[in-house]
């Protein structure tokens, strides 16, 4: 069990780096919200494939298998005292982690497929972007945090009751996933900003936690 919740602990501390690493790109970096006209936005993926095909995959496929980690350790820290819970949490914990990893591999495919054409047609390249990224945004909850909000609601309502957390850690947690649920609403979408960088600062500190092994009472 201590193994687990260590890779548990490094699986967190990764996920938070990635997220972090992800917003600097596409935010910083890349100012990719900026860009509105499909076709800037196929320039853009051609001129900086290599680094957005390397951000997919670390911010979407591995992060979602360390989610998987994370949420397995989380599942054998909590499953004693809050098992109806957990379950609920590790089965959406699961289900999140695949739709990540598919939208990590989609949109990487759907940039394989797009960059040649660019070349040829660059009309009909902008027109397939769309169509794939619709596609990759859907996968990875563009639309609202909803199961990244549940996942995170009910781990923390599980440490907060069975004392598998620090008190603290449990309430921001309660917070972050609430925020993340309503981001499913259109008009609140963009509370999705808080909660991704609420959740960053939940996941090393979730980390530390794990790998000291450390329950907030008694796990």
């Amino acid at each position: 069990m201590k193994t687990l919740q260590k890779f548990g602990g490094f699986a967190a501390l990764y996920m938070a780096i990635a997220h972090l690493t992800g917003i600097v790109i596409f935010l910083v970096v890349l100012d990719y919200l900026s860009l509105t006209d499909p076709a800037q936005k196929v320039a853009l993926n051609v001129e900086k494939q290599a680094v957005i095909f390397s951000t997919n995959l670390l911010m979407y496929v591995i992060f979602g298998f360390a989610l998987i980690v994370l949420s397995l350790a989380l599942h054998e820290r909590m499953k004693s005292v809050a098992p109806a819970l957990m379950q609920a949490a590790t089965a959406i914990g699961i289900i999140w982690a695949g739709s990540l990893i598919a939208s990590g591999m989609v949109a990487n495919a759907g940039l394989a497929a797009v960059v040649p054409l660019y070349a040829d047609d660059p009309d009909q390249a902008a027109l397939i972007f769309q169509s794939i990224e619709a596609v990759a945004n859907g996968l990875g909850n563009a639309n609202g945090e909803i199961l990244g909000g549940m996942w995170t609601l009910l781990v923390s309502l599980a440490g907060l009751r069975s004392g598998g957390l620090p008190k603290r850690l449990a309430v921001l947690g309660l917070f972050v996933g609430a925020a993340g649920i309503i981001t499913i609403i259109p008009a609140l979408n963009t509370l999705t900003g808080i909660f991704g960088l609420g959740q960053i600062i939940w996941f090393v500190w979730l980390g530390i936690t794990l790998i000291r092994n450390s329950p907030g009472r008694a796990a």
